[in-house]
């Protein structure tokens, strides 16, 4: 039974159901199915889906997509780029390395790999271009460092992680700032290699600098609040959420002036449809999950894993080859609210640790975003760069998620990376 609901999900999935809705009609007809078939059964339906969402930790998702919607709207990334570019463009492949830097503190602001790609990927791609760069390589950098949005605390897909597994928020956040940091230099390391060849442009005088990162501070500061409130234990993280959306709107409209009241309605109306559509899969996934509760598949999946081998990496290579097919055909909250659920039992069971794991598919994540067909930054730079083949993004692609599939090979060598700091920070 649980093979033949699975094929029913991917057969709503294949003719192009909205997934949402291939979750939440596979789990309706399951309840349907396994709890008498009456309409007394069906009344569980708006228990479940109500259940899903009556989660405290889950109000900080509209918040913070709020408050990346407000930033992108903004242009906060444009002053980010220009620090970064003023600060690093004498080194080799300068641009570059800027390009990643500002996604880099960008995702560490906003905590969305889409909002990271097209704000950086829209000021850098024409600059690189006209640089002289390979376009594969910039297209490549913009695509791969918008994906550091979701690694990068404050992350989205952390806090449905907590909100499925209830591990600590502030420890997940706290897992993945090495990881990224890692992740940012290897990502910088395959720019500067592939643009050595190009000339280095003269260095920005130190009052350049200066100037710009007076500019940049405000919005600089906003990770500090956010982040840095969370592990002084001044407030929670969803308290971090609307503290720092309520900062973000006083930033752009009152410091920068790059917003104004009548901007609000379409950045609402952005935040309700991202919200609507992240929590219409959580329903819908959740009403599918209870289907698989009833059919203990949690359990058969251990029991059947756990009587082929003993032997945790094989289990945890298993998963990974799962993820990376997952990555290839839906995005990353999908991913989240359908695997996870039934693989998160199986990874404690054999012993491995769920902040390190959370890390572990994160990177994942993030390599279905740069992932054909569906790897949603592919088609965000095909967007703002209309110019572009698909060829050549994936082409530029293919390094950076090399590094990332080596950075999952190096945390399972040196777990500490993603576990030191969270053990150390109370």
């Amino acid at each position: 039974m649980i093979a033949t609901f699975t094929i029913i999900l991917f057969f709503l999935l294949l003719i192009g159901l909205p997934v949402a809705f291939s979750l939440g009609m596979g789990g309706v007809a399951g309840i349907f199915a396994f709890m008498g078939g009456t309409s007394e059964a069906l009344s569980q339906v708006p228990i479940i889906g109500y259940q899903s969402i009556d989660d405290f930790v889950l109000t900080a998702v509209p918040l913070y997509i709020l408050m990346s919607q407000i930033l992108l709207e903004g242009k906060v990334g444009s002053n980010l780029f220009e620090l970064a570019n003023k600060w690093l463009r004498h080194l080799p492949g300068g641009l570059g390395v800027a390009t990643i830097i500002a996604c880099a503190i960008f995702a560490a602001i906003t905590g969305s790999s889409v909002a990271c790609a097209v704000t950086i990927g829209a000021i850098a791609i024409p600059e690189m271009l006209s640089r002289g760069y390979d376009r594969a390589t910039v297209l490549g950098s913009v695509a791969a460092g918008g994906t550091l949005g979701i690694l990068i605390p404050p992350s989205i897909p952390m806090i449905l992680y907590s909100a499925i597994t209830d591990e600590s928020v502030g420890k997940l956040f706290m897992s993945g700032v090495l990881p990224g940091v890692l992740m940012t230099l290897m990502f910088t390391g395959i720019v500067v290699m592939r643009s050595r060849h190009l000339e280095r442009e003269a260095a920005a005088t130190w009052a350049e600098r200066m100037d710009e990162l007076k500019k940049s501070f405000w919005g600089l500061l906003l990770p500090v609040i956010v982040v840095g409130g969370i592990y002084s234990g001044i407030f929670t993280p969803t308290e971090a959420a609307a503290i720092g959306t309520v900062y973000s709107i006083i930033i752009t409209m009152l410091i920068y002036r790059t917003l104004t009241p009548m901007d609000m309605p379409k950045i609402l109306k952005d935040t309700v449809k991202t919200t609507c559509m992240i929590f219409a899969i959580m329903i819908g996934a959740n009403l599918f999950g209870f289907v698989l509760t009833i059919l203990e598949a949690p359990q058969a999946l251990t029991e059947s894993v756990v009587g082929i081998t003993n032997n945790k990496w094989f289990v945890f290579l298993a998963i990974n080859i799962l993820l990376l097919f997952l990555g290839t055909i839906l995005e990353s909250v999908s991913i989240i609210f359908i695997a996870l659920p039934i693989i998160f039992p199986l990874i404690c069971s054999v012993g491995f640790d769920p902040i390190w794991f959370n890390v572990v598919m994160l990177l994942n994540l993030e390599l279905a975003l740069i992932t054909p067909p569906v790897g949603m930054n592919l088609f965000v730079l095909k967007g703002i760069s209309p110019d572009s083949s698909m060829t050549d993004i994936v082409k530029g692609v293919i390094p950076f998620g090399l590094a990332m599939a080596l950075e999952i090979l190096i945390l399972c060598f040196f777990p500490e990376i993603a576990t030191w700091l969270p053990s150390v920070v109370k």
